[in-house]
């Protein structure tokens, strides 16, 4: 039975995934900051076990990676400078000798190389680390945290995307598509670009989302540096700030429309549209 180490297993994408690596033959490690308050998270999966992690502490490392087969991460977003606080974890990662690491990167990497998720792939290829490069499209899961409180509280989506389209992908699919490229071993040294099935517009978004909930939503179109500005005023960190301009200006530069079939033949079946999306987050929109 192999053993995989998921990095980030109560996030929008490493819970999930868990939920469904859970119903496999294999075995789990959730590597965690907080082993003791995240403990409860899962508590339904008998072969998932909570141990300590954190990528700047490399004290952590050997224990949440013994007689690990296969590592699943995301870059945490508050962590926007790879050489310091990723690649320790990526040299201990090859000197352990690991099968597979499955990262989740961003669509269009290939040709961002500031990104930090460019500064990662390159590094997993010269460490010589066999790989799967998950490469999505806009999370969906990004209005219902990063941007939530806007809609909340001003029924507005302040996303400085200007007039261009995205094609928003749910976490849930990030997921399952993960899942498959950690069981099989023909997604070996893959890189996915995987979106959902269509490209929308923010404009379009705000539509949608009055339509499912029945209160209008605005877009109200920020500049960058009015975004820029209000997100620092809200004391999100400066780096993370930063990352997010630069994706949102790639966005605006037409990078995020994309679309591709890589989800459906992936997962033999669509990908979660953003109406659904919507409806299934519907109270926590109007709360």
């Amino acid at each position: 039975m192999e053993k995989l180490l998921v990095l980030g297993g109560t996030g929008n994408i490493g819970f999930p995934l868990i939920e469904i690596l859970a119903e496999k033959a294999v075995t789990i490690v959730a590597g965690t900051r907080t082993p003791e308050k995240v403990a409860g998270y899962f508590k339904k999966f008998p072969t998932v076990e909570v141990k300590p992690f954190d990528f700047l502490d490399p004290a952590t490392f050997d224990e949440a990676l013994e007689s690990v087969d296969r590592v699943f991460f995301v870059r945490p977003p508050q962590l926007a400078n790879p050489p310091i606080d990723m690649y320790p974890f990526l040299e201990a990662v090859k000197a352990k000798q690991i099968k597979q690491i499955v990262f989740v990167s961003l669509i269009g990497v290939d040709k961002n190389p500031v990104t930090p998720h460019h500064k990662i792939e390159k590094k997993i290829n010269e460490l010589a680390i066999p790989y799967t490069f998950i490469r999505p499209s806009f999370f969906m899961q990004n209005l219902s945290t990063t941007h939530l409180v806007d809609i909340q509280k001003e029924r507005d989506l302040f996303v400085p995307a200007g007039k261009s389209k995205t094609s928003f992908i749910d976490t849930r699919d990030i997921a399952a598509v993960a899942a498959e490229c950690l069981l099989k071993e023909e997604y070996l040294n893959q890189k996915l670009e995987i979106t959902g099935s269509e490209a929308i517009s923010y404009e379009e978004a705000a539509q949608i989302m009055t339509q499912v909930l029945g209160e209008k939503i605005n877009y109200s179109q920020p500049s960058l540096l009015k975004f820029r500005k209000t997100m620092l005023h809200r004391e999100i960190k400066k780096d993370y700030v930063n990352v997010m301009v630069m994706l949102y200006l790639i966005t605006q530069l037409g990078n995020a429309k994309k679309v591709t079939p890589i989800v459906q033949q992936v997962l033999n079946r669509e990908p979660i549209s953003f109406q659904q999306f919507v409806e299934d987050n519907r109270k926590l929109f109007l709360a």
